[in-house]
């Protein structure tokens, strides 16, 4: 039997720009098998095999506006090569909240993608550079303040920009894609 993974809605799906409701805690097991599903898409999203066989997009992290369901939560998963290691960082926040950010910004330089957005959109996508999030996190089953720099506070903010019905490309200066702002952070 081939393996069934979470679906995900695209950006002409009103329920991308729906309002997102808080989400009860301890969670439901309703709301865990959520959170269980969409760790496991990013998860085996990265692994060449698994896009082919299962026709994954690779991500870094998913909201669940993006598989329809209009909860605050999201998850994140990077992998770092640290010598001939792999260091691995993953977050499930259900209730986050920004609770800070620093006033200098950053952006990726090859742009932003998304699980939702099919079509290309050029220009640079501008996020604080550092953020401090609260939430639960339904990995560790605890209220967590996160401090985060570089790609992962792009990729927080980007998910975070989901539970608020806001695209990447929303923040994509229209008149002037590529403007670079003084002092931001070349990631």
């Amino acid at each position: 039997m081939s393996k069934k993974y979470i679906d995900v809605i695209l950006d002409d799906d009103p329920l991308l720009r729906a309002e997102n409701a808080l989400v009860s805690i301890p969670l439901s097991a309703e709301d865990q098998q959520l959170v269980d599903s969409m760790l496991e898409y990013v998860t085996d999203s990265i692994i060449e095999e698994k896009q082919l066989e299962y026709n994954l997009k690779p991500a870094v992290g998913m909201a669940a506006p993006q598989v329809g369901v209009n909860k605050q939560i999201f998850v994140v998963r990077l992998e770092e090569y640290e010598d001939d290691d792999i260091i691995v960082e993953q977050y499930a926040l259900v209730n986050p909240k920004i609770i800070s950010h620093s006033e200098q910004m950053s952006f990726i330089k090859s742009g932003e993608g998304c699980l939702s957005v099919e079509d290309e959109y050029e220009g640079y996508v501008y996020r604080h550079a550092r953020v401090t999030i609260q939430a639960y996190d339904a990995l560790s089953k605890k209220d967590v303040t996160l401090r985060a720099r570089g790609f992962l506070a792009v990729a927080m903010q980007h998910e975070y920009d989901h539970l608020n019905g806001i695209l990447f490309y929303d923040r994509i200066d229209k008149n002037e894609p590529f403007k670079v702002i003084e002092g931001a952070i070349e990631i």
